[in-house]
């Protein structure tokens, strides 16, 4: 899928956010996870700054999407600061929940959290804690399983098997940022998420 995107703003506080007027998806994970280069790999473009040191991302950053030849953006992504790095400084880290959670919680046009996990690393408790923090909060959301190239395919079915242990009946798509493996089945969710979350005068241009 081809698309067009902008920047539009960082915010780290509610009254930065965008206007509520486009169907918004939320990507969310630990540190280093991969956030921005699924962003990036999902755009086609290095429009998500991406780091090798963890903690780089300190607002949230929201980007504008829109289908070729449609004049109206049709979808918004936000990229969360991650959690779970110690050596963000913790004067930074504590405010996050100030702007992170009440945009959770309370953004009115958020329509799907895809909360991601690196398949390399073993199931963590601090994911279990966000999805129970998207589930407290009535959120949709389906889980991401990033750098999928690094692992064999029996390696990638065991890390797999291990998720759905951890959290059964929680669906999980494996992605690659570097090969685009899954590029196609996570935009399918993206999409059918932003068309169910629209009004009839904005799915016109979906």
């Amino acid at each position: 899928m081809r698309v067009l995107s902008r920047f539009m703003t960082a915010a780290t506080t509610e009254d930065r956010f965008p206007a509520p007027n486009v169907p918004e998806v939320a990507f969310l994970g630990r540190s280093n996870v991969g956030k921005s280069s699924v962003i990036n790999s999902l755009l086609g473009a290095k429009i998500a700054k991406t780091s090798s040191s963890p903690g780089r991302t300190q607002s949230i950053n929201f980007f504008e999407v829109r289908w070729p030849g449609k004049p109206n953006p049709a979808v918004v992504f936000a990229d969360l600061p991650g959690y779970g790095y110690a050596r963000v400084p913790r004067d930074i880290s504590a405010t996050w929940s100030s702007f992170v959670d009440p945009y959770i919680a309370n953004r009115g046009c958020l329509v799907l959290c895809l909360a991601l996990v690196d398949l390399n690393v073993p199931p963590q408790e601090s994911d279990q804690r966000l999805l129970d923090f998207l589930r407290s909060a009535g959120r949709p959301f389906l889980m991401v399983g990033t750098k999928a190239d690094k692992l064999s395919g029996n390696q990638l079915r065991s890390s797999l098997n291990n998720f759905a242990k951890d959290f059964p009946n929680l669906k999980i798509v494996p992605y690659s940022a570097r090969t685009g493996a899954g590029r196609d089945d996570l935009w399918r969710e993206i999409r059918t998420a932003a068309e169910s979350g629209t009004t009839p005068d904005q799915r016109a241009f979906a």
